[in-house]
């Protein structure tokens, strides 16, 4: 008998060793998410109210910076969930065989464009992308109404932009805006890249991570952006920040936004419990009213508050950018970025 507690310590560690657990035994569930602390805290506290014996470890990170860690991990898979990212990567990371396969309760309330063909992936938002300004420092009537306008003189030294290679929000902008550019001159992707050579002329500064492009923005180090809805909203209503925002005249593209389980996870179950939490009907009525969020399911009511915003969608090739967007980025940075006052 006096070896009964040895032996239930040895359990106890292969338990944790098989099923990675905190200090307190709890089973220590890794997401990998690029929504934002206020979003990520508010549902990882709902979701181990109602789910004990998990505990839920959530890492903000910019959605390129998610894939590529992801990517890098492969072999030893740190994350259980990838909560966010533009399709177009997920799709790239299902064919790289990183996502574990999982059809949720609701798979057939999402268009079948938002989804994977093989359930590696769904979509859990639309997300407009749209012009960022500081209303303490430009007035309703001058600020940009349309993408062109960025390139105007005037807003030299004061747009602020968060470094692209690390954001898929910034990816994919720029690869709708070179697309744009193209179709505009008949010319094809040169007039984009001439377009953000001009763009990269009025640019003060690329941040390292949105948190100091709001702060900056904030501070009035610049005046405009290129950003996403939601978060534009968030910053306003949470950190009370001077933010407006201008849906281009011309068009936004719209980003479908999605939800995947880790290829190779240790706790698969879990995972599927925080997968289904997350998405739940309940829980997706809250992101959109409390988070700004737009529900890409057809069951779920949209947000009272998307009935103020006048929202034109962009036409966008997108088979084009999911070939092209990763050879277009690095010609911008290689050719673009910083060249633009020379």
């Amino acid at each position: 008998m006096k070896d009964w507690p040895v032996r239930l310590l040895w359990v106890f560690l292969a338990a944790c060793t098989t099923l990675t657990c905190t200090g307190t035994g709890q089973k220590e569930l890794v997401v990998y998410s690029p929504h934002g602390k206020e979003m990520l805290s508010a549902f990882e506290k709902d979701f181990e109210r109602s789910h004990n014996g998990i505990d839920v470890q959530w890492l903000d990170m910019g959605s390129q910076d998610v894939y590529d860690r992801i990517r890098t991990e492969r072999n030893n898979p740190q994350a259980d969930v990838w909560w966010g990212a533009p399709w177009l990567m997920f799709m790239r990371a299902e064919k790289e065989g990183l996502l574990e396969q999982y059809h949720p309760t609701w798979k057939d309330s999402i268009p079948n464009e938002y989804k994977s063909d093989s359930g590696f992936w769904y979509g859990t938002f639309i997300t407009p992308e749209v012009i960022m300004y500081n209303n303490r420092v430009v007035h309703e009537n001058e600020v940009p109404r349309d993408w062109d306008d960025l390139l105007d003189q005037k807003w030299k030294g004061k747009i602020l932009i968060r470094y692209p290679l690390a954001s898929g929000t910034m990816r994919i902008i720029y690869s709708a805006l070179i697309q744009r550019a193209g179709r505009l001159s008949g010319r094809g992707p040169e007039s984009g890249f001439a377009w953000l050579l001009a763009l990269d002329a009025n640019t003060k500064d690329y941040t390292a991570d949105p948190t100091q492009l709001y702060i900056r923005i904030a501070r009035e180090e610049g005046a405009l952006t290129l950003w996403n809805l939601p978060d534009v909203i968030i910053q306003r209503e949470v950190n009370k920040y001077p933010f407006s925002f201008v849906v281009p005249a011309s068009g936004t593209p719209m980003i479908v936004d999605g939800i995947a389980i880790v290829r190779g996870t240790a706790l698969k179950e879990e995972a599927i419990r925080f997968y289904e939490f997350v998405t739940s009907r309940e829980a997706l009525e809250i992101q959109g009213e409390k988070y700004y969020r737009i529900p890409a399911r057809s069951d779920v009511q949209k947000p009272a508050w998307l009935g103020a915003v006048a929202l034109q969608q962009m036409d966008v090739d997108w088979g084009e950018i999911a070939v092209s967007e990763k050879d277009w980025m690095k010609r911008w940075d290689e050719t673009v970025k910083g060249q633009g006052g020379q």
